[in-house]
């Protein structure tokens, strides 16, 4: 039989695995111990992380967990009133589940009139002009461009359902009203409910900027090392990865906010919109940084600037320090001012091209400072 070891004596703790019947003689009779844990890994990872349930199975996100709790709550609640067509409570809760509890919300708002508004308006053509497939077909025609102009077409197909009750039962009774309705209610009222519960992103927003500034520290290191020694091998590498770090962070900040109905943006948000505005200026600043160490001429202001960079990116943090390195910046350039004027064309092109770094840099701190103002 499988032995598991502890993997850390307080922070996880195995709690369970489940699989499948025909899984379960695989486990008892192997006698190989890599084999088994091969196939925990691939199948199931349950375990208590810092007093915290982890849940990940292959295939199964918490969304598909609330959908699966959710679709068979309805059932329940739908039978144990004696509700015709009970499992369309179960479709309502499926289709209504979004990744956030705004989408769900807005999702549940179309489905809802949608299909309150088919109700009436299918009760009554059918009524006036008969129950039979040819008048259903008339409806369809007549009444997607309402559900289009009142801008509800997402409720399409919940609409389509709740009419095809009625053709089916062939009568628009007070009973079959009140079902329908009751159905409608508990299929968004349980999707509304399973959904409240989301995940906190938080902890994973801040992995995300730490991982960041530690990217863009390494840039600003890069770009000082190469300053002082053009035959440095750095391929940038650094600078794709912390787009694609940004990119998957500002999508779960938009979950995050999302997932609090009253809030528009947050400050983790506005946060990875500064560091992108800050990367679009490191990459304008790439080309020069080649150009002017490409230079075999000595020159004592790459150095300064090289020095302060250096400084750079020893702080590169979410805390408000752009004062002191603006300070710090001030200074560089105030000690490159005083020394001689450049003697040749190509000194001349160095210093240049340097005062449009330290140009670049003032931006780049003078974005983050916004960030901080903006916080005020």
């Amino acid at each position: 039989m499988i032995s598991l070891r502890r993997l850390e004596q307080n922070n996880f703790v195995l709690v369970f695995f489940v699989t499948s019947i025909q899984s379960i003689p695989y486990i008892l009779n192997s006698s190989n111990y890599n084999k088994d844990l091969q196939f925990l890994k691939k199948y199931a990872n349950i375990y208590l992380l810092n007093n915290r349930m982890v849940l990940h199975m292959v295939g199964m996100g918490y969304r598909t967990l609330k959908t699966a709790v959710g679709a068979g709550l309805a059932i329940w609640i739908a039978s144990l009133l004696d509700l015709e067509f009970a499992t369309f409570a179960a479709i309502i809760v499926i289709m209504c589940i979004e990744k956030t509890k705004k989408k769900t919300l807005n999702t549940i708002q179309k489905k809802f009139f949608a299909s309150l508004l088919s109700l009436f308006l299918g009760a009554v053509f059918f009524e006036v002009f008969g129950y039979n497939p040819i008048v259903f077909s008339f409806f369809i025609l007549l009444f997607v461009p309402i559900l289009v102009k009142a801008r509800i077409q997402a409720g399409f197909v919940t609409s389509m359902v709740v009419v095809l009750h009625i053709y089916t039962v062939k009568d628009a009774n007070l009973d079959i009203f009140l079902n329908e309705l009751y159905i409608i209610f508990i299929g968004m009222g349980i999707a509304l409910l399973v959904n409240s519960f989301m995940p906190n992103f938080k902890r994973d927003i801040e992995t995300f900027k730490k991982k960041i500034e530690h990217k863009f520290s390494a840039i600003l290191y890069e770009f000082s090392a190469y300053l002082r020694d053009s035959e440095r091998n750095w391929n940038g590498k650094e600078i794709l990865e912390v787009e694609e770090i940004i990119n998957q962070a500002k999508s779960i900040a938009i979950q995050d906010v999302e997932n609090h109905i009253l809030r528009k943006l947050n400050k983790d948000y506005y946060y990875l919109e500064m560091r992108e505005d800050q990367l679009e200026l490191l990459k304008h600043m790439v080309k020069i940084v080649a150009i002017v160490s490409s230079s075999d001429l000595h020159v004592e202001q790459k150095e300064m600037f090289a020095e302060f960079l250096a400084y750079l990116s020893q702080n590169v943090h979410s805390g408000d320090t752009t004062d002191s390195s603006l300070h710090k910046l001030e200074e560089c350039m105030a000690s490159i001012r005083e020394t001689e004027l450049p003697k040749t064309r190509e000194e001349f092109e160095i210093r240049a091209n340097l005062f449009y770094l330290i140009f670049e840099i003032e931006n780049y701190l003078n974005i983050k400072k916004k960030l901080f103002s903006r916080r005020s």
